[in-house]
């Protein structure tokens, strides 16, 4: 059991590090954002423009909680 919380917890920190990588590359924002609609409709799921900004608020906020709670 105690392996499976290693590599959940590896899973989860490798998600959230590639995530934080997408969002902070010196790269546009809306070249990242069409980025990402783009990987989303290919897996069947369309945002339009109001709900992938949400989508990457959402995400940029959880990047920074998750980075708050390891700085605690």
């Amino acid at each position: 059991m105690k392996a499976l919380n290693y590599f959940i917890a590896f899973v989860g920190g490798a998600a959230i590090g590639a995530v934080a990588g997408l969002l902070l590359a010196p790269e546009k924002g809306s070249d990242t954002r069409e980025r990402i609609a783009e990987a989303l409709r290919k897996r069947g799921i369309k945002l339009n423009r109001k709900e992938m900004d949400a989508l990457v608020s959402d995400i940029s906020e959880e990047i920074a909680n998750a980075a708050a709670g390891e700085e605690a």
